[in-house]
């Protein structure tokens, strides 16, 4: 209970930076930039979900938007209306073209079937560290979009599917965000947290004192994959059609480079998702070669993909822990606090030591 509150504090604080961004656009952005808003809050949702896996076990995942992938189809195949999958799947499977759920439905049973896949590929992954951990999870990735690039009578194949109910806005997205920053922040500080960072480090030590690394590494498998599939759902039912590549290599990279740029906390994740969304935007404003003070910049198509593979290579050459690190914002301000503190009263006991020697 005495870290809890700390915890809680701390993750109450990032909550309400993201709660000011999402208030702010909803009540004085553009629909344009409030779009730009909710796709921020999604990217954060699952760079926090990759926080909850990687922060904490070490692990390199490239697999996670494989969740995001899955719950979205599921939620559209679930909610879209008979009328539209009567042309758009007519030949779908188990009779889904003829099946319509309501939205709490659909995304319960998105996340549920999500959360179920995650747990039986993590009892396999988990097994395994370091690189042939991270090559198992892309594995997965490229299996996840072979399967829904070629299941066609189901998911389309490579064209979209439309007609999904648009009802996400950006204060489910808030909540959603806020509600995730929470619990990941309360994981990373619990004793399973903890045990899991320690193992990190040293797998043989954690183990020699009782440390259940797999039970604990499925654990923020399962619990960063709910965190994916929660983003997936938000994303679906506020753009109304999904296709194959909106999940796969560009997504994955842009949200490491994320974490990457932030750190591997809690608050390394926001601060990475805020600074790499601001980026990315101002490249593509450049990309469309603007006019800025009079001067008519040339059209430079591909800065985006040159900015984030310069933030990857540069924030690990220059900075490998990130722009935070491994410590959340409230735990490096307590301990400046302390630093500050100290050196006061060090200062004010050489002065009564000076004063003593002249009296």
């Amino acid at each position: 209970m005495r870290q809890l509150v700390p915890s809680l504090a701390g993750a109450l604080i990032l909550s309400s930076v993201v709660v000011a961004i999402g208030g702010a656009a909803l009540l004085f952005a553009e629909p344009f930039y409030q779009r730009i808003v909710f796709g921020f809050l999604v990217n954060l949702i699952v760079v926090v979900g990759l926080q909850v896996f990687m922060g904490n076990s070490d692990i390199t995942s490239y697999g996670h938007i494989s969740f995001m992938a899955i719950a979205a189809y599921l939620v559209a195949i679930l909610a879209t209306p008979v009328a539209i999958k009567r042309t758009a799947l007519a030949t779908a499977p188990f009779g889904l073209s003829e099946l319509q759920l309501g939205i709490v439905p659909s995304v319960l049973i998105a996340i549920l079937i999500t959360v179920f896949i995650a747990a039986v590929v993590g009892t396999m992954l988990v097994r395994q560290t370091g690189v042939p951990a991270s090559i198992a999870t892309l594995a997965f990735l490229v299996i996840v979009h072979v399967v829904i690039v070629n299941w066609v009578d189901l998911t389309r194949g490579p064209r979209a599917i439309y007609g999904v109910p648009v009802k996400a806005n950006l204060v489910w997205a808030t909540a959603c965000a806020v509600f995730a920053i929470v619990v990941a922040r309360l994981f990373r500080d619990s004793r399973w947290g903890l045990q899991l960072r320690a193992a990190s480090q040293n797998i043989a030590a954690a183990g020699a004192m009782g440390v259940r690394i797999k039970r604990l590494r499925l654990a923020a498998w399962i619990l960063s994959a709910a965190f994916l599939a929660t983003a997936g759902v938000l994303f679906t039912l506020f753009v109304g059609t999904i296709s194959p590549n909106s999940f796969y290599y560009d997504l994955t990279f842009l949200t490491l480079a994320m974490l990457i740029l932030g750190g591997s906390s809690v608050s390394g994740a926001v601060a990475g998702a805020v600074v790499v969304t601001f980026g990315v935007e101002v490249m593509r404003f450049l990309e469309n070669g603007p006019v800025l003070a009079g001067v008519k910049l040339p059209e430079m198509f591909g800065l985006t993909g040159l900015f984030l593979g310069a933030i990857i290579v540069l924030c690990m050459a220059l900075r490998p822990g990130g722009l935070i690190g491994a410590d959340e914002i409230d735990e490096i301000w307590r301990q400046r606090s302390r630093a500050r503190a100290t050196e006061v009263d060090s200062a004010l006991s050489t002065l009564r030591e000076r004063a003593a020697a002249k009296g």
